[in-house]
């Protein structure tokens, strides 16, 4: 991440918005994650305190077994913390059911993962429409909120598609409008980018960056990738359970200033080709005779 502020300056800027009076999104006090394998406890989180409020793009990285997975099934009422609160839009989650949890997900959280997770027999219409069908959205109104969701990640005329005659960009496009189908204060992104290639994730990143810039969405992913993370405003970076560092991005990349200077994928297949076409170096750098 390039030129990114201090701690100091990301905490700053939570104590701005506290005394503005805005509720934090999420707050979580003193959280601890703990599995019980057998004889062997695994700490998964070790006693995490954030804020994330309205209208931020925060970007969580650290290596496998850092603790950003279990952070993030926490914040979107997958799992419960062994410990400490998680505050939700300000109400304390950390306590309730199962169901009172599905309720609150369907109600407020979107999901977005590396595999998609679409129906391969369903279209992308109807793939899109199934979470308003938990959330008992009447038939007519389910299909107005998806083809909408579908018009604003721009794949309206792809409706009808089945995730087969997708592309993964295309895919994951779908993936996006099904997380916002149900108008969720949140979006939470699971390595987004993972199966992607660089043109399709910098699309991807730009769907998000206007969801986050013009449309207020609160947006966290999770990131191994520092060039994806440089797309966010803020980075937390998590070891061992434990957040290390939370700053802030100056420098933010802005994927609608990248997308014109890459090549269209026809150029890219063009140049793949030609450049398949060209003679074998030899040893010493020169080119074989023709």
């Amino acid at each position: 991440m390039s030129d990114p502020s201090t701690t100091s300056g990301a905490s700053a800027k939570s104590a701005a918005d506290g005394a503005a009076g805005n509720t934090p999104t999420i707050r979580l006090e003193g959280v601890h994650k703990t599995y019980d394998l057998g004889e062997i406890q695994v700490h998964a989180l070790r006693g995490v305190s954030m804020e994330i409020y309205p209208g931020e793009f925060v970007a969580v990285m650290g290596a496998s077994g850092s603790g950003k997975s279990t952070l993030m099934n926490i914040v979107g009422c997958l799992d419960k913390p062994s410990r400490g609160q998680y505050f939700l839009d300000g109400k304390d989650v950390s306590g309730l059911t199962k169901d009172e949890l599905a309720k609150i997900r369907s109600q407020k959280i979107g999901f977005v993962f590396q595999q998609f997770n679409l129906l391969s027999r369903t279209s992308a219409l109807e793939n899109v429409e199934l979470p308003t069908i938990y959330a008992g959205v009447a038939i007519k109104e389910r299909e107005r909120r998806a083809e909408e969701a579908l018009k604003r990640v721009g794949l309206s005329d792809r409706a009808g598609h089945f995730p087969s005659q997708l592309s993964g960009g295309q895919q994951q496009r779908v993936a996006i409008a099904r997380a916002l189908v149900n108008n969720p204060s949140l979006l939470l992104a699971d390595e987004p980018t993972g199966n992607l290639d660089s043109r399709t994730s910098i699309e991807i990143m730009d769907i998000l960056q206007n969801l986050n810039d013009q449309n207020g969405l609160t947006v966290v992913i999770v990131t191994h990738e520092p060039d994806i993370a440089q797309f966010a405003k803020r980075a937390l970076e998590f070891r061992d359970g434990k957040m290390k560092k939370d700053v802030l991005i100056h420098r933010r990349s802005i994927a609608a200033d990248i997308l014109p200077t890459l090549p269209s994928p026809d150029e890219e297949d063009r140049l793949e080709a030609i450049a398949g076409t060209e003679p074998a170096a030899k040893p010493n750098g020169s080119s074989a005779p023709k």
